[in-house]
């Protein structure tokens, strides 16, 4: 007997590698997801402008990287970048009709609300991958939605503007009919699979660490290459060394033991060469 609904997912035709560059824009599901990568060793660049909630704000986040020269990326190498989207909701500032990324705590009437159709919302994550693309030819893309709901729409207005990204991410995946550019279904497995408050934090709305752990083991199965999960066989007893902590940090036993694994860690660091 089965008491859940597995969310299926197709194998990748291409792999995330150790230590890969990475860059995750998006919703705060985005800071969650990269920061496990970060964890990892990946070479990830995490909402370097803050959370970006809407497809807009993400094309925000790269123009301001390609303009100033720091898009994490290497033109000789594959490299990934996560677009997590929150919402179709955006504000205006009613001065010069610009979408703002954050209002930074002014006057709600300096702004104007609206939502973005599916054809902004394509635009604006098409654009993106373009920009990344004509400098980074060799960069793949993954398209996520947040699980994340927003009470102050109202739960079916949140719903409608998950169903305005969801559709969008599809737009654009098929305009680019590319398996480089693909979709990953984090909203499915939350809603889908994880289907129980157990799941979420105390506001009923956040995913837990359980369940975001849960959606980043569901991302390695997918794209981590063997020889990532080959590294991350030997990073993970490093680790977990290294964040020890001992009755006794003086004693001798633990200073040869703190100093093994501090070989350890300077061995795997000059074999792949990631930051930290």
């Amino acid at each position: 007997m089965q008491f859940t609904t597995p969310v299926t997912i197709s194998p990748s035709p291409w792999q995330i590698d150790p230590c890969e560059r990475m860059l995750f824009v998006g919703s705060c599901f985005a800071d969650n997801i990269g920061k496990r990568f970060k964890e990892e060793k990946f070479r990830a660049m995490v909402n370097p402008f803050g959370v970006m909630y809407n497809p807009v704000s993400v094309l925000h986040t790269v123009k301001r990287l390609s303009d100033a020269g720091q898009l994490p990326f290497s033109t000789d190498e594959p490299s990934t970048a996560v677009f997590t989207l929150g919402t179709n909701h955006v504000y205006r500032l009613i001065a010069t009709g610009e979408i703002v990324d954050n209002c930074q705590k002014r006057p709600q009437k300096l702004f104007h609300e609206e939502q973005l159709t599916v054809s902004q919302c394509a635009d604006a994550l098409s654009e993106a991958i373009r920009q990344i693309r004509s400098s980074f030819p060799l960069t793949r893309f993954l398209l996520t939605v947040s699980p994340i709901r927003y009470r102050k729409y109202g739960y079916h207005g949140s719903q409608l503007s998950k169903a305005t990204l969801l559709l969008a991410v599809d737009q654009v995946i098929k305009t680019f009919d590319d398996p480089t550019v693909a979709y990953f279904p984090s909203y499915e497995i939350v809603n889908d699979e994880l289907r129980d408050y157990r799941f979420y934090q105390q506001d009923m709305l956040h995913p837990t660490e359980q369940a975001v752990s849960y959606i980043y083991e569901r991302m390695a199965d997918t794209y981590f290459s063997p020889a990532t999960l080959h590294f991350l066989e030997q990073w993970h007893p490093i680790r977990k060394a290294l964040e020890h902590h001992p009755f006794d940090p003086q004693s001798a036993e633990y200073q040869q033991f703190l100093h093994k694994a501090q070989e350890d860690y300077k061995a795997l660091k000059d074999k792949y060469h990631f930051e930290g």
